[in-house]
Parts: structure tokens; C-alpha cells; sequence
């Protein structure tokens, strides 16, 4: 089953030591593939070889626009308390496109199912995230109608991560029943590829199938193409549509 994913709104470059790709190699790589979105959405403080804060707060000097690309300033957060607290300050979060927020062992002590339920909702309620990351963790079980429904009041998305297939394969059968129920539920959607090197970019096929099974209808992903992702950004979050054709640096 072919992906019609056109966009990456998940992705880590080379500011990791994990990730192994440049800003300019991640989007001349994007471009060859036809990709016209690509969002650098880096891991946090809080991850052992996460960015610094100033990382975020100086990505105004990467244009939105390179070649037909749209270069989307992002972040992946993370979660670092049962209360949604994020590792990156929120003077930094407003200057950002697009911000994740996510689980990763190294931040967050596993709890209860309501301790977990309570993190994402609290996370969800910050109206700097548009995202909650890779959920399907059975360490990290949550009460999926709770955390959904809350997506959904506050039109935030959910992410089906490709990744999931590589190196969480233990989390599949949870993303697919989050995927089933975002599906009956009418929650947004992305699908992404997490990449982490240039070589991983567009390889959205077994989240997009995994989606497929489940029932999400293609009106519900978000980032099906760049025009929808970047109207709903504009709709939700007050940004001017034209700043995303910027050829230039700056705020």
C-alpha cells in the first residue's frame, strides 16, 4: 500500500549525535524526493544528547522557504512531568512553526496509567503543542478515549510514526489501536517517518498502511500535503500563511 505522505513533520538532524544529517542535507535530499514540507523538529534538552534551548530560539536564521521546499521551525519536546512541563522554555516554544511533545525514558520516570493519562492531557492543554509524539509505549499506557477526546476539543494532532516499526516494534499493536480510535473518533492525524538521517526521508509505507487498517480517513491527516498542513497551522496557531514563503532569514 503506496503512502501519499508529500510532507515530514517529524524529523532530527545532525544537532544530535543519534541523528546523522544536516539542515541543508535533510532539505536538498527533501527537494530530490519531491518532499515539499520539511519541519526540523529536534529533541529537547532533557534527551541526553538533546539541543540546547538556544538551538530553538536561533532557528529564525533557517529560511521557510529553501528552494521548493517549506522549512518549518520545530521542536520535539519533552514531557518531563505527570503535570505536561516541557524541557524547553516557553519565550523559545512561541517562536517556533510547530512544536511535539513526547515520552522518552531518559526524561520521564514511568507511573500509572493516570499519571500517564494526566501528562498527555496536560500537555495537550498547553497551547504551545500541536502534537502529541509516538504514544503507543505500553510502559507508558494512558487512557486513550481521555487523551483522545482532548485532542480533539483542542484540535491537536496525533502522530502514527513510522519509526515505531524500526526500533519500537513492541508499541505497534498500542499505535494501532490509537490510530483505530483517532479514526472513530474524527482526531488529526500525521504520519511521519521520525527521521533521523537523510536516507530515512519519505519512508512513511508501514505507518501509512498501519493508518489505512485502522480506518483514518485521508481527510483526517494533517499532513497529507504541505497546503493543508500549513493552512492548518496558520487557522489553529494566528501565523500569517505568507511567512512560510520566506526566502529569507528572520522572524
Amino acid at each position: 500500500m503506496k503512502s501519499k505522505i508529500n510532507t515530514e513533520v517529524h524529523t532530527h538532524t545532525s544537532v544530535s549525535s543519534h541523528a546523522y544529517s544536516t539542515v541543508n542535507e535533510m532539505v536538498m535530499q527533501a527537494e530530490k524526493l519531491g518532499i515539499s514540507l520539511l519541519a526540523i523538529t529536534n529533541h529537547g534538552p532533557a534527551t541526553p544528547d538533546g539541543a540546547h534551548p538556544w538551538h530553538f530560539a536561533n532557528l529564525c536564521c533557517v529560511p521557510r522557504k529553501i528552494g521548493s521546499v517549506h522549512v518549518l521551525r520545530g521542536a520535539e519536546t519533552n514531557i518531563i512531568n505527570y503535570n505536561g512541563a516541557l524541557d524547553i522554555p516557553e519565550h523559545v516554544l512561541k517562536r517556533l512553526d510547530w512544536v511535539i511533545a513526547s515520552i522518552h525514558a531518559p526524561s520521564l520516570v514511568a507511573g500509572t496509567e493516570k499519571d500517564h493519562t494526566n501528562t498527555y492531557i496536560k500537555a495537550l492543554e498547553n497551547p504551545l503543542v500541536d502534537m502529541i509524539g509516538h504514544s503507543g509505549s505500553p510502559t507508558y499506557s494512558y487512557d486513550i478515549d481521555a487523551v483522545l477526546q482532548m485532542a480533539k476539543q483542542y484540535d491537536k494532532v496525533i502522530e502514527i510514526n513510522n519509526n515505531t516499526f524500526r526500533i519500537r516494534r513492541k508499541n505497534v499493536e498500542n499505535c494501532f489501536r490509537i490510530a483505530q480510535r483517532c479514526a472513530e473518533l474524527d482526531v488529526r492525524v500525521a504520519i511521519t517517518t521520525d527521521a533521523h538521517s537523510l536516507y530515512e526521508l519519505g519512508n512513511t509505507e508501514k505507518a501509512w498502511e498501519l493508518a489505512m487498517e485502522a480506518g483514518v480517513r485521508e481527510e483526517q491527516i494533517v499532513n497529507l500535503t504541505a497546503e493543508r498542513f500549513l493552512e492548518y497551522l496558520s487557522a489553529r496557531k494566528g501565523i500569517d500563511r505568507a511567512k512560510f514563503e520566506d526566502t529569507q532569514p528572520g522572524l
